[in-house]
């Protein structure tokens, strides 16, 4: 069975970000679960990405399979992009390099020096080969960490980059509890995401394919919520780590418990 995957960080400056990355001296940890890791990236870094995705912080699904961007939220990406006709070349950044601990966490610790100063030289570093044609922030705080990039120094060339900022994608389900709520959320949503992709559409010059833009309708279809590519993974992931069931969730009696608790359950089919 020939997969492919992502072989990882070997390559500089890459391998040096990797190697020397922030801990508790910049991420509080009270505010973050720095005892999970830090989760890097997900996608292209030999300079053939198109698109940049800046992402908030890495939750559950992440932090097992070592990538950004991997379960709902990811798969809506995934979905978004490929409206622009890219199904591989992309590279997706976050925000936080470790999962936000409480509701307050990220936006408290948004201006830290360490943190800041990290997440630049990724951007520096993915935007450094000067193929990225459009740039897209999933988020408030995503919107936040771009902007502040454009205000350094070594940011301040990519002004004229298209971008957009566009809602994160679980939004309709972090913003209300009922089904009717989530539902017209979503269709909120799907509206702002169709104006950002007739921005990005006429940006985007090498699609990896060639594509007439389809907007969303008032809610998401089946075919629009893509899996995740096996490139964007390390070896040997399963492919039901890929997939549209999710398979990680945080489990525990208290708020203590659940921090230190990821309860993994294979889907059913899986297993013959």
């Amino acid at each position: 069975m020939l997969t492919e995957f992502d072989a990882g960080y070997g390559e500089q400056p890459f391998r040096d970000l990797c190697a020397n990355y922030p801990g508790a001296e910049a991420y509080d940890p009270h505010d973050f679960r720095i005892e999970w890791g830090p989760i890097f990236h997900r996608g292209r870094l030999d300079g053939s990405a198109r698109v940049l995705i800046v992402g908030q912080d890495p939750a559950q699904h992440e932090t097992i399979v070592r990538r950004i961007l991997v379960g709902t939220a990811g798969r809506r990406t995934q979905g978004f992009l490929a409206k622009l006709g890219i199904v591989q070349s992309y590279v997706m950044v976050n925000t936080f390099l470790y999962s936000v601990y409480g509701q307050s966490g990220g936006s408290k610790h948004k201006n830290e020096p360490g943190i800041v100063d990290y997440r630049n030289k990724w951007f520096k570093a993915v935007l450094g080969p000067g193929n990225i044609e459009a740039v897209v922030s999933l988020g408030g705080l995503a919107d936040e960490a771009w902007k502040a990039w454009l205000k350094s120094s070594d940011g301040a060339a990519y002004k004229t980059l298209a971008y957009q900022h566009i809602t994160h994608p679980t939004w309709p389900e972090s913003s209300a509890h009922d089904s009717a709520t989530q539902a017209a959320n979503t269709k909120i949503m799907l509206a702002k995401w169709n104006a950002a992709l007739a921005a990005l559409a006429p940006e985007v010059k090498h699609p990896d394919v060639p594509t007439t833009l389809v907007p969303y309708g008032d809610t998401f279809k089946p075919s629009e919520l893509v899996d995740i590519i096996a490139k964007d993974l390390p070896a040997g992931l399963p492919a039901w780590m890929r997939g549209d069931t999710p398979w990680a969730v945080r489990q525990g009696v208290d708020a203590a418990a659940k921090r230190r608790t990821i309860m993994i359950t294979i889907p059913d089919g899986v297993i013959p």
